[in-house]
């Protein structure tokens, strides 16, 4: 789906991109993307050489689902010392939390195509657990306890 991205963002900025093909849910849930997507990095990582890529100038990059994989990727690899470090991350609208479905950004594009917030937590709770049993509760906000609630509010608030 994004081939053509990825060959517009090469030829443009020539540089070398990388595009990871990784395993998607309902079939394959949490943690199977994470690690496609992780692996696949430490390969190229590894074997920059052979690529040609200067280890001082690679990024990862990835939208929606995507960018949650990539912070997720970058995160794990800040504090290796025996890979080169990633120079930057490029995150295009990722899907970064899961506490708090009602904050103003859910609320004020609930009903913006494609993704419907309904339709964002449909699919991460597939990719999560595998059902959307809980899809209610999630949304009303009630699958975070209180305490958990009050020890992420400062980075997890309208304020």
């Amino acid at each position: 789906s994004h081939e053509r991205i990825c060959q517009y963002i090469a030829k443009e900025s020539g540089s070398l991109v990388v595009s990871v093909g990784y395993r998607l849910a309902p079939e394959h849930k949490y943690p199977a993307a994470y690690e496609d997507c992780l692996n696949a990095t430490l390969h190229f990582l590894q074997h920059l050489q052979h690529y040609g890529v200067d280890p001082a100038r690679v990024t990862v990059c990835g939208d929606s689902a995507g960018g949650n994989l990539a912070a997720a990727v970058s995160q794990t690899l800040a504090g290796s010392s025996d890979l080169p470090r990633l120079r930057a991350q490029i995150l295009i609208y990722p899907g970064l939390q899961a506490l708090d479905f009602n904050l103003p950004s859910y609320q004020q594009n609930r009903g913006v195509p494609p993704l419907f917030r309904e339709c964002v937590l449909y699919y991460s709770l597939h990719y999560v657990q595998g059902d959307t049993s809980n899809l209610e509760e999630v949304l009303e906000g009630a699958h975070v306890p209180p305490d958990m609630r009050l020890k992420y509010r400062k980075w997890v608030s309208p304020d």
